[in-house]
C-alpha cells in the first residue's frame, strides 16, 4: 500500500507588512476584529504559512491563491480552508508561540497543537474524554497528567478537523490510544464516526501537545520542517 506524504511546516507567529498583503478582503476584515495583537500574529501567520507552501506545492502565485470555508455538513462558512479546484487538502492551527500546517496529496487531513495550561483537567476531561481515558489520566502521577491530556486532545481535535465535525461532534464517544503509546482511534461510537483513520503526533517542542488526522488507511510518511 503507498505511502501517504504528509508535509508539517511549523511557523513562529509574526505579523509583518508583506505577510498582510496577502490577505483577502474578508480576511482583512477577519483581522481587524481580533484584538489581541498575538490574536492577529497567529491569524495572518496562519493565513501566510498556508498561501506560500501551496504556491510551492501548485505552482500558482501566492497572490492567486484563494481560500473557500464552506462547512461540507451544513454548507456554512465555518468549514477550514480550501483550495478550490485542487486535490491538495491542507488543515491549519495554532497555540502560543506554534502555527502548523499540514499538506497532503489528496486524502483529508486535520491539524492541532495545543500549549499546556494549567486547565482543571478533571473537570474538562469529563467533556473531553472517553470513560476509558478518564481512567487512565487518573491513574497517572499528578505531574504528568497534563501533558496526558493535552496529547489526548490534540488527537480528537485533530480528527474533527479532518472530517470537518468541529464541535459538533461529541469527543467523549471517541477512545483514542494512551499518551505514550502510538496514536490510533481505538473506537467511535458516534452517528458521526468515519473509518479509516490514521493518527499520529508531532513534535512541537517542550510545553505543547500536536497531532494530525487523515482520513485513510494508507500508512503515514510524515515530513516536519524545523520550527522558526
Amino acid at each position: 500500500m503507498p505511502l501517504l506524504e504528509c508535509a508539517v511546516h511549523w511557523a513562529v507567529p509574526a505579523d509583518e507588512p508583506h505577510m498582510r498583503d496577502l490577505l483577502d478582503a474578508g480576511e482583512r476584515e477577519r483581522y481587524e476584529r481580533f484584538m489581541r495583537a498575538e490574536d492577529k500574529a497567529r491569524f495572518v501567520t496562519g493565513r501566510f504559512l498556508a498561501r506560500t507552501v501551496l504556491a510551492e506545492a501548485t505552482g500558482l502565485a501566492p497572490r492567486d491563491i484563494h481560500f473557500t470555508t464552506d462547512c461540507p455538513h451544513c454548507g456554512a462558512t465555518h468549514g477550514k480552508p480550501r483550495l478550490p479546484g485542487s486535490d491538495l487538502d491542507f488543515s491549519l492551527s495554532h497555540s502560543g508561540d506554534r502555527v502548523v500546517l499540514v499538506l497532503s496529496d489528496g486524502p483529508e487531513v486535520g491539524v492541532d497543537v495545543e500549549q499546556e495550561s494549567d486547565r482543571d483537567v478533571d473537570r474538562l476531561g469529563e467533556m473531553v474524554l472517553s470513560a476509558p481515558e478518564r481512567n487512565v489520566l487518573s491513574a497517572l502521577p499528578t505531574d504528568q497528567r497534563k501533558r496526558a491530556f493535552h496529547v489526548y486532545w490534540c488527537r480528537k481535535e485533530a480528527l474533527l478537523k479532518a472530517t470537518g465535525h468541529g464541535l459538533a461532534a461529541p469527543m467523549t464517544a471517541i477512545h483514542v490510544s494512551g499518551p505514550d503509546e502510538p496514536a490510533e482511534v481505538l473506537s467511535w461510537n458516534d452517528a458521526k464516526a468515519v473509518s479509516p483513520v490514521r493518527l499520529a503526533d508531532l513534535t512541537p517542542g517542550p510545553g505543547y501537545a500536536a497531532s494530525l488526522a487523515a482520513l485513510t488507511d494508507r500508512p503515514l510518511k510524515i515530513t516536519e520542517t524545523p520550527i522558526g
